[in-house]
């Protein structure tokens, strides 16, 4: 099995929030704990594939840092590395999506995608992964169809909008908190979406009863939409782990343990249904670190569990 991490994953925008060297340190813990893993570095992507997906003032402006509002509406303060350094999270996505239809499943140790539309960024994410990847693919006629599954703990507001003028594309958001014109909503009752054929978001409201059963039964119900009108060739999962309780941006009661049980039913309808999925890391700035590495680490560790035995079957197959 291959995950794709690359030290210029971190661009150096200084003393922030989102903690940039997080994916050094998660993939540092799959090299540890997980040595059957293979760490390969991925190449950037270039101003072609961005542009299949995102406008070309915008793309100019991330390049060059004009007009600088443009060039920061990720909320990011731009730099001569950023553009570098986003190029390359997008072609981890990339790769990781190929491999995913090699092997089954791959992964990427990168996050900042899902907020980003066609004409700015928002939310800490510069350009759109997910899409760039899929639109790359389709491109290189790999795949005609795919699902983004989103359970990041903000709603992939511009994941929806770049899929509802892509019938091709089916996105699902289950989130704790809303996210809209570059501002979270920690009460999700707050605002409500129209959903479109092809897009379709479920908030995750905190219950009396256990937001862990909640969040495991509204997945279990929501996951055949992506196959309710056809199987597609491809799944991005968004593996968010700003779902912890301890983040300060979630309103719900959730452990590691219990987004590991969330990963382990992704992974496990992906196998049933036969579809290759790739994942990101996704959010995650709970105060201890510690905490945010095991989450992800506990998804690599799903992953493997899942899929490492379908992967040796699949490559002796291939042999064969």
């Amino acid at each position: 099995m291959k995950f794709f991490h690359h030290p210029g994953f971190a661009a150096p925008i200084g003393r922030h929030m989102v903690p940039v060297g997080k994916p050094a340190l998660v993939a540092a813990a799959v090299r540890k704990l997980l040595p059957h893993i293979e760490i390969v570095e991925p190449t950037p992507v270039g101003i072609a594939d961005l542009l299949r997906v995102h406008r070309p003032e915008y793309v100019e402006a991330v390049r060059t840092g004009d007009p600088r509002s443009l060039a920061e509406s990720q909320r990011f303060p731009w730099s001569t590395e950023l553009f570098a350094s986003v190029c390359l999270t997008n072609g981890g996505v990339l790769a990781a999506a190929r491999q995913a239809l090699e092997d089954g499943a791959s992964a990427v140790l990168a996050n900042g995608f899902h907020h980003a539309s066609s004409d700015q960024g928002e939310g800490y994410c510069t350009f759109n992964g997910l899409l760039v990847a899929l639109e790359a693919l389709r491109a290189e006629k790999k795949i005609t169809t795919a699902a983004v599954l989103d359970l990041d703990l903000h709603y992939g507001n511009g994941t929806a909008m770049l899929a509802s003028t892509r019938p091709w594309l089916h996105a699902l958001s289950i989130y704790g908190n809303d996210y809209w014109e570059n501002r979270s909503y920690r009460d999700v009752r707050a605002r409500y979406h129209v959903d479109g054929p092809n897009h379709l978001s479920v908030p995750l409201v905190p219950t009396l009863s256990g937001d862990r059963d909640n969040m495991l039964e509204i997945l279990e119900d929501q996951l055949p939409w992506l196959v309710s009108k056809g199987r597609p060739e491809l799944i991005l999962y968004q593996a968010g782990v700003d779902l912890l309780r301890e983040d300060p941006f979630s309103p719900l009661d959730l452990g590691p343990e219990d987004l590991l049980e969330r990963d382990r039913i992704v992974f496990e309808f992906a196998k049933r249904e036969g579809i290759p999925i790739a994942w990101t890391l996704a959010g995650g700035c709970a105060p201890d670190i510690g905490k945010v590495i095991e989450a992800h680490l506990n998804t690599a560790m799903a992953c493997s569990d899942t899929f490492s035995h379908a992967v040796s079957k699949m490559r002796r197959e291939l042999v064969l």
